[in-house]
């Protein structure tokens, strides 16, 4: 089984001891904050060894006290290639440090890499060595860290390393690398308010315990998975939770933890393809939800979603007391009415909504997306020892699958630089998983339903995949994510969650926001332009070994592709 998911049994469960005073659970989402420096903390001068040239970016001081009084912990993380070049000393670059502290005050740790790019080090961003160390220092782990950089390659290092990224840009930021970063600020203060909002977002003004509570998450199988965090943290203060969802999502709700009941049921007013409201179905639901008997629901959806039907059905079924996140007026269908602010991932909305409800993660469970692994079958004996790479070709939503021809090319390069290379699929993909995996990869379509592809990224050095419901299942089990992904929907929101990522795709393609399912534009351009040879970067970059070369052959040469690396100046 992958890395930590051997769990003690409180974990797997969602529960926390009753006795652990709720009072002061508090939610973490960030431990430290981690900066670039030329551009983001001071201005750029190309090579600075000048203390003299030092000029703090504007706000600067005020902002990262705002981070200090919060009880984050800072550190810097900078590429000097400038040390390679000899176009100054360490002694130099460490006064430049001296006066960048003595104007901005201190921080925690200092990370340099003073390699140039010819060098192949594995710290120099877009390489996330540089976060991992950062990471280390201060005492936490990449996912509990949040970087903040001007250019494309500081956010593809903090992505890599399973950090969340915030892009300022500066006019050397190029448009492309706006268009890909999950979160964008228009300068160093309003990145810090970003930050300390969405970690505000996740503390409750008054934790409180619960008899049973009624949680919703309908639609797929991916937003059921990136409920589950906000499914844990109600299990923490409920002694019972029922899991109200639909039939797209029954697979990965038996997977979640912290869930004592499930009930499915399609919701007319929430699956994107309907049978006509039937008045005798809504009143068997309504039955069905006052038989839970439920002290209280918590209705979570997504932005584009209401929760104001069910909350009406909720309130005929008898359930006392309804949260749930409405920007229209509800009227008295709602005890809690939450609102959160745009661009929050998904898993933090939701996450959000539970803490308004009284119910915070408790500070033993890390706000990421986990399932029951004790629930999954064995993985199929002929994919060998762990490490191969997966690629999942297919998705229920057209626009959001990588193109066959690409995906099989990607399966070609893979296997030729010698990686192991695993195609999953559903049973009505066994044609298409054929194709791909021709002749060099291990073809699993229609074998693996969702527990079974659980168990198969179980042990995978990476997934290559479309933003769909394999990236949150990865992302569930610590799985890197190679993700090509279509903008028809805003990655800094659907994104893999807190796990190494490389973002791969045209992020600003005519497709970009529109919530298309099938593509508008002929040929599929957002990720049909993708090249395999950087997937097997990315791959790289990831830090996932070829570890089947072939006799005789040395692996491509590949770089990083520039939209992922980043421009600016050679720092």
């Amino acid at each position: 089984m992958r890395r930590d998911q051997r769990e003690p049994d409180q974990r797997r469960s969602g529960r926390v001891d009753p006795a652990v005073d709720r009072a002061v659970i508090r939610p973490v989402l960030f431990d430290a904050v981690l900066l670039d420096r030329d551009g983001t903390l001071v201005e750029d001068v190309p090579y600075n060894g000048d203390p003299e040239k030092v000029r703090p970016m504007p706000g600067a001081r005020a902002a990262l006290d705002r981070l200090r009084a919060a009880g984050l912990r800072l550190g810097v993380v900078t590429n000097q290639s400038g040390l390679a070049k000899g176009l100054f000393t360490a002694a130099q670059m460490r006064a430049v440090h001296a006066r960048i502290e003595a104007l901005l005050g201190p921080f925690d740790t200092w990370q340099v890499c003073p390699h140039d790019d010819g060098d192949d080090c594995a710290c120099r961003k877009p390489a996330p060595g540089l976060v991992h160390r950062a990471a280390a220092a201060l005492g936490t782990t990449p996912a509990r860290c949040v970087l903040v950089g001007d250019i494309g390659r500081d956010l593809t290092a903090a992505l890599a390393a399973g950090a969340t990224g915030v892009l300022v840009p500066t006019p050397v930021t190029r448009p492309e690398e706006v268009a890909a970063a999950p979160h964008v600020a228009r300068d160093l203060p309003a990145a810090i308010e970003e930050i300390l909002r969405r970690q505000a977002a996740l503390r409750p003004s008054a934790p409180r315990r619960a008899g049973t509570v009624l949680v919703v998450r309908s639609d797929s199988a991916g937003d059921v998975l990136v409920t589950g965090p906000a499914v844990r943290a109600v299990a923490a203060g409920a002694d019972r939770v029922v899991l109200l969802h639909g039939p797209r999502g029954r697979h990965a709700a038996a997977l979640l933890p912290g869930v004592d009941e499930l009930v499915e049921w399609p919701l007319p007013w929430i699956d994107g393809d309907p049978a006509p409201v039937d008045p005798d179905d809504i009143r068997r639901l309504t039955d069905r939800l006052a038989a839970v008997r439920a002290d209280e629901a918590v209705v979570f959806t997504s932005f584009h979603q209401s929760p104001l039907p069910l909350a009406l059905l909720l309130r005929m079924a008898g359930v006392p007391r309804v949260s749930a996140i409405s920007d229209d007026y509800p009227g008295a269908l709602l005890d809690v009415r939450h609102r959160v602010p745009d661009g929050l991932p998904e898993p933090e909305r939701a996450l959000a909504l539970a803490a308004a409800a009284g119910f915070p993660l408790p500070a033993a469970d890390d706000p990421a997306l986990r399932i029951r692994t004790d629930r999954l079958p064995p993985a199929p004996a002929r994919l060998g020892r762990p490490g191969y790479v997966v690629l999942h070709p297919g998705s229920a939503v057209p626009t959001r699958a990588c193109p066959p021809d690409l995906a099989a090319r990607i399966v070609r390069v893979l296997t030729a630089a010698g990686h192991r290379v695993a195609v999953t699929g559903g049973p009505d993909e066994t044609e298409l998983t054929a194709r791909v995996a021709g002749d060099t990869g291990v073809d699993l379509g229609g074998s693996t339903g969702l527990a079974e592809l659980a168990a198969v990224l179980a042990d995978a050095g990476a997934l290559v995949v479309g933003n769909t419901g394999p990236a949150h299942l990865a992302a569930a089990l610590g799985v890197p994510v190679v993700s090509l992904f279509a903008p028809t929907v805003p990655f800094g929101q659907w994104g893999p969650y807190r796990v190494p990522t490389v973002r791969l795709g045209d992020a600003a393609a005519p497709c970009r926001d529109t919530r298309a399912t099938r593509c508008p534009v002929p040929g599929h351009p957002c990720l049909s332009n993708v090249e395999p040879g950087h997937v097997l970067a990315a791959v790289r970059l990831l830090g996932v070994p070829a570890d089947a070369p072939p006799p005789g052959a040395a692996p491509a040469t590949v770089g990083i592709d520039p939209v992922i690396a980043g421009g600016g100046s050679a720092r």
